[in-house]
């Protein structure tokens, strides 16, 4: 019976070595990325996010959650539509649908109207008008 109880607790303390190893290994894994990402740690305000980091690949919800814009003010300026269907698409595929043949204006846009958004002082709920404006095309 004693041997019984020795075994036991041995296996119970090595159970207790092995949480604690992997525990301490995971703590300086999250502590190691705590400053890694786009802002390094803490997100800065709104007007201090540089638009380059703006890609094709996020859609306008996403962005104007990132720069605490209405994404209505984003949909306006790119004069295209704020339909449920426009806002769970990303960039690249608004760009392909709504202006075929201008590769990255929409991307562009984007940036240029955050980048003015954030020169604004105090930063108004949206930009009035749009930096620039691209020439639709006709989908075919």
């Amino acid at each position: 019976m004693a041997k019984k109880n020795v075994i036991t607790a041995a296996l119970i303390l090595i159970g207790i070595v092995i949480v604690a190893f992997f525990g301490i290994r995971a703590f300086h894994a999250f502590k190691h990325f705590q400053g890694h990402g786009p802002f390094r740690g803490k997100p800065p305000a709104a007007n201090q996010i540089d638009v380059s980091i703006i890609r094709d690949w996020m859609t306008v919800p996403y962005i104007a959650h990132l720069y605490k814009v209405p994404p209505e003010a984003i949909f306006k300026s790119l004069e295209i539509p704020k339909q449920k269907e426009n806002a769970k698409k990303n960039l690249a595929q608004l760009n392909k649908e709504y202006y075929p043949n201008q590769d990255g204006v929409v991307l562009a846009h984007v940036q240029a109207v955050m980048q003015a958004f954030q020169k604004q002082d105090p930063p108004p709920p949206f930009p009035a008008t749009p930096v620039f404006t691209p020439t639709p095309t006709a989908n075919p």
